[in-house]
């Protein structure tokens, strides 16, 4: 299958010094000045690869960063890996999600990408700072893949291809897609003049996290997209889709997905005309999967590990869909899309779809292990 896109080398951090000077948002700090960092999601499948990354940046001697943890025993772990400040509690806590914002410079939300009390207590937050501060602070949002979704239902390939460049054409998505409520509120704030937002949707994410917070065993290990269809074929008996399969979805691998967001963060730091508001989407996206071929792993590896009898993949009926995925039909949807603004980052991905492919079988084995199954 022919990609959108050509393929490049590794991603690279731009290697600056600590004792270089930063200008963020139309000030200069300096090496003597803390930038404050806010991350949610910080161990996350994706989180806990933008904290490592944080930690070690070239400038990480003049970041202060707080995280919020709902595990007590996590959140000991990373006071001794050296985070700043680590905060026991919940984003369902708005009062304390807005109070934890109005104390930030950057916020990294990699949380949850549909908890809107979360993302209007957060922009509470930031406006405080604005007022106190006078800059204005840095927002980076974890939107998701499906906001672009159609409603193909497996049936065909034939999709719009999303630019994340052109923001004429992502205004055009529908306020009742998934997510999109969020991704209007952030932008929204962005317009009001007190916060620079940015957006980053990661397409289908695969594969194995790798760090320090891998080695402590505080970062979790699995995507949504893998997990979701391994779980339904469990119950099932045998590997399902919806449709045909003849769907499409735009794919990236984990610790590439983490590398854009610290792409995005220093192109921001550089520069303060960098995209934000209506102009800040950037997809995570390198290559993209037939699901027809996804499920077929999966249901291969189902086989091989005794768990079903058939490799080959059925079509879910409705009545299945409400089972598995409460009537949702969105496994079953496009998701096609171009990276252009991601990649004039310098963000350089590479983890093709054959490796996804390839991860399948290891993933299906891990997560039925954790299962007991």
């Amino acid at each position: 299958m022919r990609w959108l896109l050509k393929t490049s080398s590794l991603p690279t951090y731009p290697h600056t010094s600590p004792l270089c000077s930063q200008r963020i948002q139309g000030f200069t700090m300096s090496a003597q000045t803390t930038t404050k960092i806010l991350l949610f999601g910080a161990t996350g499948y994706v989180g806990g690869g933008v904290l490592a990354r944080l930690m070690e940046h070239p400038n990480a001697q003049a970041f202060h960063i707080t995280i919020l943890v709902r595990d007590p025993k996590k959140a000991e772990i990373l006071k001794k890996f050296g985070v700043h400040a680590v905060v026991v509690g919940s984003l369902k806590d708005t009062a304390l999600v807005e109070k934890l914002a109005s104390e930030a410079d950057v916020v990294f939300g990699i949380a949850d990408s549909d908890d809107l009390p979360a993302v209007n207590a957060t922009l509470a937050g930031l406006k405080k700072r604005h007022a106190t501060m006078g800059s204005k602070p840095i927002y980076i949002h974890t939107s998701g893949a499906g906001v672009l979704a159609d409603n193909a239902r497996g049936m065909h390939s034939n999709a719009v291809v999303y630019d994340d460049s052109d923001a004429d054409q992502i205004e055009t998505l529908a306020p009742t897609q998934m997510h999109r409520n969020l991704d209007l509120a952030i932008t929204q704030a962005d317009a009001e003049g007190y916060v620079k937002t940015y957006i980053i949707i990661p397409m289908l994410i695969w594969g194995v996290p790798k760090g320090p917070l891998v080695d402590l065993g505080v970062q979790h290990m699995h995507s949504l997209g893998i997990p979701f269809v391994v779980n339904a074929a469990l119950q099932h008996g045998q590997a399902g889709m919806v449709g045909a399969g003849k769907n499409i979805w735009a794919i990236v691998e984990v610790n590439e997905t983490s590398d854009l967001y610290i792409k995005l963060y220093d192109a921001i730091v550089a520069d303060a005309t960098t995209g934000h508001g209506r102009n800040g989407f950037y997809f995570a996206a390198h290559d993209e999967q037939e699901f027809y071929g996804l499920v077929a792993a999966v249901g291969k590896a189902l086989v091989g590990l005794g768990k079903s009898a058939s490799p080959e993949p059925t079509t879910f009926t409705q009545a299945n869909l409400d089972t598995y995925f409460k009537g949702s039909a969105v496994l079953g949807a496009n998701v096609r899309v171009r990276p252009t603004h991601a990649l004039s980052l310098g963000w350089k991905p590479v983890r093709s779809a054959s490796e996804l492919l390839e991860s399948v079988q290891p993933e299906v084995a891990a997560l039925l292990k954790e299962k007991a199954v």
